[in-house]
């Protein structure tokens, strides 16, 4: 592949080992799909598609491509994602990006060979887990025995106060039970990764990096937390994923 149009640039979306080929159905972003391709550079190698520069990447399509490429591959060889969105001029500067860090790459894929990566995302039942921060907060139980049957805009302060107990007493059932969750999930892990809660109602939102000969214990353990943890919160996990979680976890030695 080689890119001579001042218009396009090569799109970067993994490294890999140099031995590694995309298959002649790999596709990238675009409409229609861009064939995928390599450069490769000593001992690994870019996958890469054209991709015009006048045109600005991040809308959904571009996203799932780019990851339903990278969680293909990570099937079937080591690979380690780069930054969505990067995009080189050509071959020879694919290269250049390559040979800064040659052996730090190599290091990383060599770290991330034979593991994927899973999300592992709890979600509180509204009820159960309000039920517990009042139990567990005699002033918020006051308050919203004071709140009971008055108009919404009346207590306006106690309303705000009510909502700042609750949320702190929530907020701290999900550090308890992330911690739970990471130390459960352990000993079926290469590597963890915590991520930041997208909802006031995540118990627990936790990127794992598995050896995939221990997918079926490391999944049979989430289906056991995921029943004992039935009443209080649903349990759902994604993957196996490419690392992108783990990329500067990977490059540190880590």
């Amino acid at each position: 592949m080689t890119t001579v149009d001042t218009k396009t640039g090569l799109l970067l979306y993994g490294l890999v080992p140099a031995d590694v080929e995309p298959t002649d159905d790999a596709t990238g972003v675009g409409n229609p799909p861009t064939p995928v391709g390599v450069v490769a550079h000593g001992d690994i190698a870019a996958l890469v598609s054209e991709v015009p520069v006048d045109r600005p990447l991040g809308r959904p399509d571009d996203l799932r491509a780019y990851k339903d490429l990278l969680d293909r591959v990570t099937g079937v060889a080591p690979v380690l994602p780069v930054r969505f969105g990067t995009v080189a001029r050509d071959e020879a500067a694919v290269a250049e990006l390559l040979g800064a860090r040659h052996d730090d790459y190599r290091r990383a894929l060599d770290r991330v060979e034979g593991c994927a990566q899973y999300v592992v995302r709890a979600r509180y039942d509204e009820p159960v887990v309000l039920a517990e921060a009042l139990a567990g907060n005699a002033e918020a139980a006051a308050l919203r025995d004071r709140l009971r049957g008055q108009p919404e805009d009346a207590l306006r302060d106690e309303r705000i106060r009510l909502g700042e107990l609750l949320n702190a007493e929530v907020s701290a059932r999900r550090d308890a039970d992330t911690q739970r969750l990471a130390t459960e999930l352990e000993p079926f892990c290469v590597a963890q990764s915590l991520r930041s809660p997208t909802s006031e109602l995540d118990a627990a939102h936790l990127a794992v990096l598995v050896k995939v000969d221990r997918e079926a214990d490391f999944e049979g353990m989430v289906q056991r937390i995921a029943a004992d943890w039935d009443e209080r919160a649903s349990v759902k996990l994604l993957g196996p994923l490419a690392p992108y979680d783990f990329v500067d976890q990977l490059m540190n030695g880590a």
